[in-house]
């Protein structure tokens, strides 16, 4: 439930310049990018928006407000389980059913709707070829697609719907490489920069007692694990020993990152030899486990299945 939390950790409307009307597949402007990797932060908005995977949808409400104190996020569940998330710009919780409040912590790798581009644009143009599309419209505003096309066949292409004004993204496909849908987010109703409710800012600023205590991360050096065939244009952004709900000792993550997707390797002792692995599937997301010698690696990424699984296949102990 957590990580379900944390899947939806994604003043006024800034003004820009518009992009001009170019044909589809023409290069995208740097300048324009750069907009649109800025707008979730420098934008207020307040809207309703739709998480689809396969036959599974999820309705949720977002705001996201400025004031001299920063960034203010609150995001709700509409069905299902109730879920809220605030965030007040670095400190995130999430409250569960009616009472329970668990902090928790924003991945470094992973970003949320609409937060989804980073804002260093480099290792984007280096692994994927950026260009227009169409336009039209997306929960009534005008919307230029941008299409983010993977150099190799390891990762998802990501088609984006930016809003001409401010840059905000209004919706977001992941597309396999078949062009079928893998995941998809999409406003459905959205107001910008103007007549936002801001009473629930009250509730950031006198956050609700956290019933679990935030776990102690420890960032490390060179444990000696190695990933060798990790795709081109992914970096290992952290290496860090996390503690888990369901394990008596922490385990080790390795993260990485290739602008747009996002991979983790953990490492732990076997905890049963006749523990099974295998691979599982949510949306863009493939998990993997396997056993080697002793220890049970698994991979979680927005990648593509064959891609988690190479990246299992060949994690090894090198020594430190």
């Amino acid at each position: 439930m957590i990580v379900r939390c944390l899947r939806y950790l994604a003043v006024g409307a800034v003004c820009v310049a518009l992009p001009v009307q170019a044909e589809p597949g023409s290069p995208v402007d740097t300048g324009w990018l750069q907009t649109l990797a800025f707008a979730a932060h420098k934008t207020e908005f307040s809207g309703t928006f739709v998480y689809q995977h396969g036959s599974h949808v999820e309705t949720s409400r977002i705001a996201h407000l400025l004031d001299a104190k920063g960034e203010h996020e609150h995001i709700e569940s509409l069905d299902g389980p109730h879920r809220e998330v605030y965030r007040d710009n670095g400190q995130v919780w999430c409250v569960l059913g009616e009472h329970q409040s668990v902090r928790v912590e924003k991945s470094a790798n992973r970003r949320s709707f609409p937060d989804l581009l980073p804002e260093q644009l480099t290792s984007l143009r280096e692994n994927y070829q950026i260009h227009e599309a169409e336009r039209s419209r997306v929960a009534g505003f005008e919307a230029q697609a941008i299409i983010f096309k993977p150099r190799d066949g390891l990762r998802y292409t990501h088609k984006m719907w930016a809003h001409l004004d401010s840059g905000l993204l209004l919706k977001s496909i992941m597309l396999d490489e078949r062009g079928a849908p893998v995941e998809q987010y999409a406003f459905t109703q959205l107001s910008v920069g103007k007549n936002l409710d801001r009473t629930w800012l009250a509730s950031v600023n006198t956050p609700p007692e956290v019933s679990q205590p935030k776990p102690a991360l420890t960032v490390l050096g060179n444990t000696g694990w190695r990933v060798d065939a990790i795709p081109a244009g992914f970096k290992k952004l952290t290496e860090i020993r996390r503690p888990l709900r369901d394990r008596k000792q922490p385990v080790i993550q390795q993260v990485y990152s290739d602008g747009l997707a996002g991979v983790s390797v953990f490492i732990e002792p076997e905890r049963r030899p006749d523990e099974v692995g295998g691979l599982t599937s949510h949306g863009a997301i493939n998990i993997v486990s396997r056993s080697m010698d002793g220890f049970r690696v698994t991979v979680v990424g927005e990648v593509p299945a064959r891609t988690v699984i190479q990246i299992a296949d060949s994690v090894r102990y090198a020594g430190q």
